[in-house]
This record gives structure tokens, sequence and C-alpha cells, in this order.
């Protein structure tokens, strides 16, 4: 049996292995918390610093609850699980270090974390919420297999419930589709995408085929090619489209589109990559680089380019795609993420956390830290998770991708 070679110094930042460390360490580091003090918890906080009558090293107390925001840092989680998983998950492999918990086990604790703040449920108002989770927990699942981990019967019963969700969500209504909300008045690709990937990721192709022709029929655009928000009915009873286009909406159509497979899903596949490269780049922070991914700002936008980054990853590494296609998409990760890391700056001298060696990253690919969130003022977990997503996603590029 071949051993597998040894992890790279966790210090060494020359490599997307190492720089996907450093991410993992500072986020976990700087929002990471139990919840109410409960072992065998974990949730993120929403901002660093947090306010100062909620600063707490150990205990997340109730505030602002974003699901969604912790769905995508379960995801996070599992990619530095994988990652671990490809240098033998030893102790010696973990993106903290030996003495912490590995990846997979605190995303597990980040699940038990999401169940209790979310009132004993996982079942929320938002489709799309829920659906982001239901991908997570699939991945983790996944992790704790191969990995030989407990916690795996619960994560069925996740989905189990999930699943019952996901079919409520989508009726003939507007021809097709999810709804986003349990108002069930808007039918979008936020929920549609992800809901159309968990259906072909888990054994239904027929229900994310049928999503993915209801997007196509009613939200793509084949000016732009690009899908737009969503559908709605106005009072009169006629579909009234929201021509908004987002980055993150793009990834999950194109993760959907890649799991199903066929010469059409593939072909609209790289439709969206160079859409993508043409229309939803700006150009990087330093002259005659290139292009980076654009950004969405903070709150939910903050996640937004780095969910795109996670499916753009994968198209990368899908030889089903043409090499004009592949390199496209590796381009704009690994230049996004370089970005990302190098705007970085050093969180605050004084903090806990900054004599630890965490890091800020930016806003904006585009811009600086030290810009878009200059010492003193308070960073967003959205934020952070989104340049960790892209990251992770650098590290999973072929070596031809470059560093």
């Amino acid at each position: 049996m071949t051993r597998p070679e040894p992890a790279p110094d966790r210090q060494d930042l020359s490599h997307w292995h190492g720089r996907a460390n450093e991410a993992a360490r500072s986020v976990t580091t700087l929002f990471g918390r139990r919840l109410l003090f409960l072992p065998g918890t974990h949730l993120g906080a929403v901002q660093w610093p947090p306010p100062s009558w909620r600063r707490d090293p150990k205990g997340a107390l109730p505030g602002p609850w974003h699901y969604w925001w912790q769905a995508h840092y379960v995801d996070c989680l599992v990619d530095a699980g994988r990652r671990e998983l490809g240098y033998g998950a030893t102790p010696a492999a973990r993106f903290n270090g030996p003495e912490h918990p590995s990846a997979g086990r605190l995303a597990s604790r980040l699940v038990t974390g999401i169940r209790l703040r979310n009132a004993f449920t996982f079942v929320n108002s938002y489709y799309d919420d829920m659906a982001w989770l239901a991908l997570a927990t699939h991945r983790l699942d996944k992790l704790a297999e191969e990995t030989r981990r407990p916690g795996r019967g619960r994560n069925a019963r996740v989905r189990k419930s999930l699943t019952l969700q996901f079919e409520a969500a989508c009726t003939a209504d507007l021809g097709g589709g999810a709804f986003w909300s349990k108002a069930r008045d808007f039918k979008n690709t936020p929920a549609t995408a992800p809901v159309a990937l968990y259906f072909a990721r888990t054994g239904s192709p027929g229900k994310a085929q049928a999503l993915l022709d209801w997007l196509g029929a009613t939200l793509f655009d084949p000016d732009q090619g690009l899908y737009l928000d969503g559908a709605r009915l106005n009072a009169a009873g006629e579909v009234v489209l929201e021509r908004a286009v987002y980055t993150y909406n793009q990834g999950p159509v194109l993760g959907a589109l890649l799991e199903q497979g066929g010469e059409a899903n593939l072909a609209r596949a790289a439709v969206v990559v160079e859409a993508v490269d043409q229309l939803l780049t700006v150009p990087a922070p330093t002259a005659g680089e290139g292009r980076v991914l654009r950004c969405e700002g903070t709150g939910d936008g903050g996640l937004f380019t780095g969910i795109l980054c996670r499916y753009l990853a994968l198209a990368a590494a899908d030889a089903r795609l043409s090499p004009q296609t592949r390199s496209t998409a590796a381009t704009l990760v690994a230049d996004t993420a370089g970005a990302f890391w190098a705007g970085r700056r050093p969180a605050e001298a004084g903090q806990a956390a900054g004599r630890n060696g965490a890091s800020i990253f930016s806003v904006h690919a585009a811009k600086p830290a030290r810009e878009t969130c200059p010492a003193g003022t308070a960073v967003e977990l959205s934020t952070q998770l989104q340049a960790w997503m892209a990251l992770e996603a650098a590290a999973t590029l072929p070596d031809s991708a470059g560093n």
C-alpha cells in the first residue's frame, strides 16, 4: 500500500494548500465559537470583533441568525477535511495542528450547533438555505464515510428531512422550478439551482433535469449566456422576470449541469464559463495581471463570489469540457484566489487572534483588505468565508493552474 506524501508544512504559504489552511485557521480563530458554552457544538459568529456586550472567547450568544452562512461554513470545513484526507487524515495533517479537532469533526459540531440555534430543527422558511445545508451535509457524509468517522446516521436524517422540503418546493406553478421561500410567491435561480444539484447528487436525476430544463427555458438569458435571478406572477397573473444577474447564481447551475452530464448540459456549462469570464469579471488589482471575478459587497452578497469559485473549480477539473473551457475556469479561480491572498492583512495587533497570526481578507478581490475593511472596522463572516472558499477552490486545481 502506498503511503501518502507528508503534508506540506502548514506554514508554507507558497502553495494553495498552505494558503487554504491559513484561511481556515483565520476564520475558525476569529469567528468560531461554541453555542452558549455547550460542549460538542460550534458556530460562526456573524462578525469580528463581536459587539462589546457579546464578546466571549468561548460561547456564541444569540444574535443575528444567518442559517445559510453557517451552511457554507460547513462546506468550507469539508473542503479542508478533504485536503486533510489527501494527506492521510492524520493529526499532523489537520489544518490547525494536531492538538485541534479535524476539520470533519469541527464540521459535525457545526451541524449540531446549527440545529440547536435553529430551534432544534434543520427546517427554515427559505428553500435555498436548506438546499445549501443539504449539499454540505451530503459532502460531510462522504467525508465521514471515507475517513470512517461517526455521524453518518445524523447526516442522513438531515437530508431525509430536507428532501421532503424540496419536494414541496418544486411545483408546476410558473411552469416548474422551486420556490425561494414558504411565502411561495417567487421562484428563482438561488433556490432551484442548488435543489437541482442536490437531486443530481442524491440519485434523482429526473427531478434534477426537470429543474435545469425550467431554468433554461425561463431564466437563462441567451444574449448574456447567464442565468437571471427569478420569476414571479404579477397581479394580472403574468410572469414577470427579475432580471438581475448575480455571480453566485451561476455557480450551482454550473455544478448541476456538470453533475447531470450529457451533451446539452455540458455545452451549456461551457457557455456559462465563457459568459462569466466575459461579463462577471473586473480588472485585477495589479495592472497587467488579467481579470478577477467581481464581488457583491457585504452581507449575503459577501458569499457570492466564493460560491461561484467552488463550481468553476469543478469545471476546471472536468475532462468532458474542452481544454479552453477548463483553462478559462481554472484561470478565473486561480487569479481571484490569488488576489484575495495578496490583498489580505493581519488581524489587529493586541487581539488574541492577531497574536495567533490570523488574517483578514478583503470584501472585494479587486481591492486590498486595508481598503475594504481597514483596521478597527467590523468584519463579517460571509466575506471571510468567500475568500476561504476561493482559496479552497484553488487548492483543487490541476497543477498546471500554477500558484
